[in-house]
This record gives structure tokens, sequence and C-alpha cells, in this order.
């Protein structure tokens, strides 16, 4: 019955699409005739006004990377005409906005420059090689119009030939792009250039493409091959694939990558794959960010929607669309038969060393690191002398691991975390169309569980110490959580040069020199009586005695500074999982459940 209905589902939603570019009243044409200025020249035709004023904003960020990014800031030659070419006065009135009084001109044509010279895959960027749009930093929206359809013409540079982006193009109009509104505008970046497109592959009868810039050097048969039975696996974890096509868009070499409901842009440079850590480490990241499309796109915190782009959206529960997401991108490349146990378990492992061995797990809950991820960053705060944050990407999926196990435990094997995803896919996507809330997210846990899972959920909202034997044990595996001393002298410190000089990065937490008070950014002058150079400490540290006094002469605002640091022997937790010498069938049953390859 599913292919009877398809071909007439199909024309009415064709019919539909153009009957609303027929009634379009927003019309963008973006350009880049001279790419060497890094900027992209945008005309937009705005048409059926009625008489007063208009409000054009620019978002200030992107969803998908939750910080603000300023975009209005990029904005210049503002210039509004009435049909007649006659210019119109306007006033930028606050940051993200700009005032039009139209009189009685009924059509604007507006047009403006937006400077593209960050490299960032949150950002628009244009040189001699390519564009990159990301929408949210190049549209503008007229104020309570997100809901408006849009229709979007790209001009590449005479040079290039190919637009590429995740939406449908209007017939008989050369790359020309509609949006049936500007959250699918603002979901669907553009990459323009000379591009290289892989071979097409399908899953369940849905095209996916991968086309990018400068993709590298490596085997493209193998790559594509491994990205099918990626996309194949995130399917199968849900059973639906929710749209009509997919497309990786490779922007070049670099870092990051954001998600989107059918692409996803992503620094890219294939020579990673030659080598199996990169390989492994590279699809890791693709099954991360193709994973999105269903865990904060479709199944997503109800504060993620609708969208405020001057303010942002906060939530608590980042936790679950970041943590969970790298939770299941190491399981889609184990099922998919990328991946060994081994590895598996040692990417939990790594999760869980860069969790524990920082002090912000005494001091930040995952909720409050979900919340404030807009001030503190995706990975905690950085650039403090002592860091009292953590990373949502380090404990969550630490945390996805634990509640798989729980359910899986609890059911009998009958049931796991898949169910808990595919409930809140068809429940809150599928049938109400909205977001879940905490408490609805709990709600779903504790009935595919069948239990009460109070435990757990403390480990989300408070910062009590992570008790992983019993969860680890219900699939047959121990950790080893014993600190243990490492060799040779320690102080606590890390260098960097910069400058010619040689100044302090890191300062571990309650090490020697912390409690010496070194810190963060001080100028090492002497190491020991010796001019530091950058090998100077791990030389010095290799050759003393545990227990002997590290002589540091630093500079601290334009000050000298003399401190004598006795070295200790580090003791430190590297949390190896193992398997139990004699498992349970339920906990053999348990794991060989959860790793197998489909």
């Amino acid at each position: 019955m599913k292919s009877f209905y398809r071909l007439p589902i199909l024309h009415f939603c064709l019919l539909f699409i153009n009957l609303t570019v027929h009634a379009q009243k927003l019309a963008f044409t973006v350009s880049m005739d001279n790419p060497a200025i890094q900027k992209f020249q945008v005309k937009l035709q705005y048409e059926a006004l009625k008489a007063g004023t208009v409000e054009l904003k620019m978002p200030n960020w992107s969803p998908g990377y939750y910080q603000r990014m300023n975009y209005p800031k990029n904005v210049d030659n503002f210039r509004v005409t009435d049909k007649n070419g006659k210019d119109l006065p306007w006033a930028h009135t606050n940051n993200t906005t700009w005032t039009i009084e139209t009189g009685k001109a009924t059509e604007l044509t507006v047009s403006y420059d937006v400077l593209a010279n960050r490299k960032f895959v949150a950002n628009s960027y244009l040189d001699e090689d390519r564009g990159y749009i990301v929408p949210t930093s190049v549209f503008m929206y007229p104020a309570n119009q997100l809901k408006s359809s849009v229709e979007i013409t790209i001009l590449p540079n005479s040079k290039w030939n190919t637009v590429t982006t995740g939406l449908d193009k209007i017939t008989g109009k050369p790359n020309t792009y509609f949006a049936p509104d500007y959250d699918t505008l603002y979901d669907s970046p553009f990459l323009v250039g000379n591009l290289e497109e892989l071979p097409a592959f399908t899953v369940k009868g849905i095209p996916h493409r991968f086309i990018g810039y400068k993709l590298g050097n490596f085997d493209r048969e193998k790559f594509v091959n491994d990205l099918q039975k990626m996309v194949t696996e995130a399917a199968a974890i849900i059973g639906d694939i929710p749209y009509k096509h997919y497309t990786f868009i490779a922007i070049g070499p670099g870092q990051g990558g954001i998600e989107h409901s059918n692409s996803t842009t992503i620094s890219f440079d294939g020579s990673a794959l030659n080598t199996l850590e990169g390989r492994i480490r590279l699809l890791n990241f693709l099954a991360h960010e193709y994973f999105h499309h269903y865990n904060v796109k479709r199944i997503r915190p109800v504060e993620l929607g609708p969208f405020d782009y001057e303010n942002g959206n906060r939530t608590n529960l980042l936790w679950v669309s970041e943590g969970l997401t790298v939770y299941y991108e190491y399981l889609i490349l184990k099922r998919a038969g990328i991946t060994t146990d081994e590895q598996l378990l040692n990417s939990f492992r790594s999760n869980i060393v860069a969790f524990e061995n920082k002090p912000g797990r005494l001091y930040q809950s995952l909720v409050q690191a979900s919340y404030e991820t807009w001030s503190d960053g995706p990975f905690g705060r950085t650039g403090d002398e002592f860091n009292k944050t953590i990373s949502y990407y380090d404990k969550g999926p630490v945390m996805g691991l634990l509640l798989d196990f729980k359910i899986r435990n609890s059911t009998n094997n009958q049931k796991s975390l898949d169910d808990v995803m595919r409930q809140l896919y068809q429940k809150y996507y599928l049938q109400e169309k909205r977001g879940f809330t905490e408490s609805e997210f709990r709600e779903v846990c504790e009935k595919i569980a069948g239990i009460p899972l109070t435990d757990f959920f403390e480990y989300i909202s408070t910062t009590k110490e992570i008790d992983y034997t019993p969860y680890l044990a219900f699939a047959g595996l121990a950790v080893d959580t014993n600190s243990k001393l490492l060799p040779g002298a320690w102080v606590g410190i890390s260098t960097r040069t910069r400058n010619d000089s040689i100044f302090v990065s890191e300062v571990d937490y309650e090490s020697p020199a912390w409690q010496a008070g070194i810190r963060r950014n001080d100028v090492l002058i002497e190491i020991d009586h010796q001019k530091p150079t950058p090998n100077t400490l791990k030389e010095v540290l290799f050759a003393k005695q545990v227990g002997a006094t590290l002589e540091l002469v630093y500079l601290r605002n334009k000050l000298q500074n003399q401190k004598s640091v006795p070295t200790k022997q580090k003791s430190e937790r590297s949390f190896p999982i193992t398997h139990l010498p004699n498992p349970t069938a339920l906990q053999q049953q348990i794991f060989q459940n959860w790793s197998k390859v489909h």
C-alpha cells in the first residue's frame, strides 16, 4: 500500500510547492563575483507589503551551535529601494534589527553585503576557491514572519560549477531553491565551488550523497561502503527514515560539524581515513552528526523549537541531545562491523577518564552543564584558573551506557535505550509533533525499564559520585577505579611557547604547583636556574628524584616572583574496562545483544 500511494502523494506535494512558489513574497539572490574580498552580496525582493514600517532581523546564532555568534556585525552596505529604484529611509535600531520606513511602497529591494572571512562550521566563509553559506548569518527575516516561505537563488562565481544544499530545487530555475519557512531555510546550509561528489548510495530506497571541497586522498569506495553501513545501522535504531534525500556536505579541512534535518556540514579531510585511528575518529564524527537528524532535530527537548534566533534557547537536556548522540556514534560503528568490542569499550573509558580526572565533576551537574553551555561552551570553561565545569560530551555518553545497561537488566534484556529513543520519536515527533520535557523523558525511560530510576537520575541532576560497578556488571563488565602511581617526578604544570617566551598553559588543581601558587599564563624566566626552552621542564623533571625541589622564577603582571615547588609522584585513575571472569547467562546476553554486529 505504501508503494501504491507514494506517486499520488508525491504529485500532490509538488503541486503544493509550485503553488506556494507562485505566491512567494520573499526572494533572495546571493552573488559572489569578487570572492577575494570575502563578502557575499545579498539582495532581497520583498513584495505585498503593508504601508508603514518593516523590521528586518538577522539571527544572532545558529541552531546546533549553542553560542552567540553576533552575525549582524558582518552586515555592511545596507540599502533599501522601492520598485522604482527610489531609496527608502532606514535605521539600524538595535544589533539585530534594521527598521525600514516603507511609506506607500508595496515592494522593496533590500541589498547588503555579508563579510565571510572566518573558517568555521558555524560561520559563513568565502574565498577564491569556494563559498560556504550558513543561512542564519546571511538571510534576514521580517519580524514575526518566520513562517513565510522563501525562494533562494545562488549565483556562483563564474569559475565554479556546483551548488549543493539540502533544500529542494525549483524546477526550471537554475540554482534556485525553495524553503517553506525560515526554520527550514536556516536549517539548510549551502556550499558553492568546484566540488567533488562521491557515488551516491541508498538505504531503504532513500538516496544519500556525499559532496565537498578538497576531499583529500583516500579509498573512496571503501569510505562510501562504510557510510552506507553507518546510515543503515543508525536508521535501524529508530526504524524510520524521515527525509526524502540526505546530503553530507564536506566544507574542507578543519574541525567541527553541524547537524541539519536532511544534511550535515562537516569539516573533512579524507586523508585521515588512511590510518586506523584516523578512520575510526572520522567515522565516529560522521555517525554523530548523522544521528543528530534523529536526536535533536526530531527527538528534541521542548525548548529547542520554536527557535529564538535573537536570544538563543536554553535547555537542561543537551546531555540527551549531545551526550546520547556520542553514545550512539560508538554503538553505530560497532553494530556496523567497523569497530571491535575493545575499541567500543575504550571509547567509553576515554569519556570516563576525561570526566573523572577533572575537578569540575565535583561542582557542576549534567543539567547545569546543559543549561550553561551558552556561557561555558560545549566543553566547559577552559580559561579559568580552576575549572568548575564539565562537558556533556564526556559525562553524557557514560550516562547513556549506564542507562542502557540498567534498562536491559531490569527487563531481562527485552528492552533497551533503543526502545526509549524509538518511543520519543514516535510519541513526540510523529504523533504530538513537539519536543519532550524533562519529566516526560524520565517517564519514558522508567516506563520502558519497568522500574523507578531514581538513583540514575541523581547522577544527572547532582554531582553525586558515580558508582560504575553495579551498572557495568549488568553486562558482565568491570571497571578499575583505583588510582595508580605514575613513574617520575611531577609538579602539575604544562608549558607552551608564545612570542619566544615559555608560559604556563595549565596547572593541575591541587597539584604541587597549584599549592605553591603557580597559575596559568605565568611567564617562566628560569627553571632550576636554567633559561627555559620548550623541553626544559620535561628534561629537568625526568632527571629529578621524587621529593626533590623544583626552582621556578616567573613573571606575573610584569612582577618577578620565585617559588620552590616540591615534586611528587602523580596518582591517576585510568579506568580500564574488562570482562568479568564468570558472567551469568543474562550478563552474557546483555553484552552480546548490546554490542553485536547486525
